[in-house]
């Protein structure tokens, strides 16, 4: 038998409710890969590649790297 859990992060968590300069309610997880994906023109194996890091990352980090990359 297997287990089946779900791990709620920093990256399911709305830009909205995590930051007080944002009114979206996207996810930061899909804020994130947007940026990266306008970054990386639209190629999603860079994209990829680039949001791999962020499932190691602490909360606290995800957040301060999410503010620095998506705070206009």
């Amino acid at each position: 038998m297997t287990e089946n859990f779900e791990e709620n992060t920093m990256l399911d968590e709305h830009m909205n409710q995590v930051f007080d300069w944002s009114d979206s309610d996207m996810p930061i997880r899909d804020a994130l890969w947007d940026y990266y994906m306008q970054s990386n023109a639209k190629d999603t194996i860079k994209t990829e590649e680039a949001m791999k890091k962020y499932l190691d990352m602490s909360d606290s980090d995800v957040k301060a790297d999410a503010e620095k990359l998506l705070k206009k």
